[in-house]
C-alpha cells in the first residue's frame, strides 16, 4: 500500500491557508489546492491518513467539474503544475490550480434522502432544518424531491444547520436564491448520473464563491466521499442506515470506541485504513467508470 501524504509545504510557495484536508497556496491571481490524505471525523483530524484519499478527492472533483460544466461555472483552471510538478512528483493527481473567489460564508447542503442529522431532527420534530416533511418516513427514506438545507461554515467546531431565511439574511436574498437553485440543479444532474452507475447520492454539500464581477461559481471539492453520502443502489433498503462508499465508514467505527470526540483523535487500525481506502477507490471507479489513474 502507498504511504499516506499527511502534509505538504514548499519554501517557494506562499501558504494561503491550511484546512482539515487541503493546503492552499497563493499564486497571485490564482490559488493552488493540494489535497492531502488526512481524514477528519466529528471535526477532528485523525492521526492516520488514508493513502490515495487526496487523489480520489481531486480526480473525482475534476470529473464532476467537467460533467457539470453546462450546469454551472466552477473555479478549476488547470492540473498542470509545470516546473513545480516536476520538483514535487508527490503532487501529481492531488493538486489543481483554481480561480480566486470570495467564498460565500454558508455551506450549501442538499438532501435527497433522510439520513444523518436530518433523520435525527425528523424523529424529534417531523422537520429537517425547519422544513416540514410528510409523516411516516423511515431512516434512509427517499424524499419526494431534494431539499436545500444550508448550514453555517464554522472556522472551528461544528457547522450548524440554518433555515433558508437565516441564509438569506447572511448573504442576501438574491444570492441565497441563486445558490439554492444552483445547489438543487447540480445535485439533480449528479444524482441522475450516479444512479446509472449503481450509486445513490443521498446528500452532499457544495461551496460557492463570488467572482469580482459578482457572478457565483462552484468552488472547493465537489461530490466526493468526504462531502457526500454514497450508497450502493443494489443494497438500498429504507428503514435503517445504509452501507456506504464514504467517510461514514470511519465515523461508524469511531462510534464503537470510548472517545469523547475531542482532539486528539484515536489512531486507526491498519484494517480500517485499508477498508476505508478501498471504499474511496470503489466510489471513484463506480462513478467515473474506470479505476483511479
Amino acid at each position: 500500500m502507498p504511504t499516506a501524504l499527511l502534509s505538504f509545504d514548499s519554501p517557494e510557495l506562499k501558504k494561503f491557508r491550511s484546512g482539515k484536508v487541503r493546503e492552499v497556496f497563493d499564486l497571485g491571481d490564482k490559488l493552488l489546492f493540494v489535497a492531502s490524505d488526512r481524514i477528519s471525523a466529528f471535526d477532528v483530524v485523525l492521526p492516520d491518513g488514508i493513502p490515495d484519499k487526496g487523489r480520489v478527492l481531486t480526480e473525482l472533483s475534476l470529473f464532476w467539474f467537467d460533467f457539470l460544466k453546462d450546469v454551472t461555472r466552477n473555479h478549476f483552471l488547470s492540473s498542470d503544475l509545470g516546473a513545480l510538478g516536476k520538483k514535487h512528483p508527490e503532487l501529481k493527481g492531488r493538486s489543481m490550480i483554481v480561480r480566486k473567489t470570495k467564498p460565500l460564508p454558508i455551506e450549501c447542503v442538499v438532501r435527497g434522502y433522510l439520513a444523518g442529522s436530518g433523520w435525527k431532527e425528523y424523529q424529534k420534530s417531523g422537520t429537517v432544518c425547519g422544513i416540514r416533511l410528510p409523516t411516516g418516513l423511515k431512516e434512509s427514506s427517499e424524499l419526494s424531491k431534494p431539499i436545500f438545507t444550508p448550514s453555517t461554515k464554522a472556522e472551528e467546531g461544528h457547522d450548524e444547520n440554518i433555515s433558508f431565511e437565516v441564509a438569506a439574511k447572511t448573504i442576501g436574498q438574491a444570492k441565497a436564491e441563486k445558490v439554492r437553485d444552483l445547489t438543487l440543479a447540480v445535485y439533480t444532474a449528479a444524482r441522475d448520473h450516479a444512479r446509472t452507475k449503481g450509486v445513490i447520492i443521498a446528500d452532499t454539500k457544495f461551496e460557492f464563491g463570488e467572482m469580482p464581477d459578482g457572478s457565483i461559481i462552484l468552488i472547493d471539492e465537489v461530490l466526493t466521499p468526504d462531502s457526500s453520502r454514497f450508497w450502493p443502489a443494489d443494497q438500498y433498503q429504507p428503514g435503517k442506515g445504509q452501507p456506504s462508499f464514504d467517510k461514514q465508514f470511519v465515523r461508524d467505527y469511531l462510534e464503537t470506541l470510548t472517545w469523547n470526540k475531542q482532539p486528539p483523535g484515536p489512531k486507526l487500525s491498519p484494517e480500517i485504513i485499508d477498508r476505508t481506502r478501498a471504499k474511496y477507490l470503489e466510489a471513484y471507479q463506480k462513478i467515473v467508470g474506470k479505476p483511479l489513474p
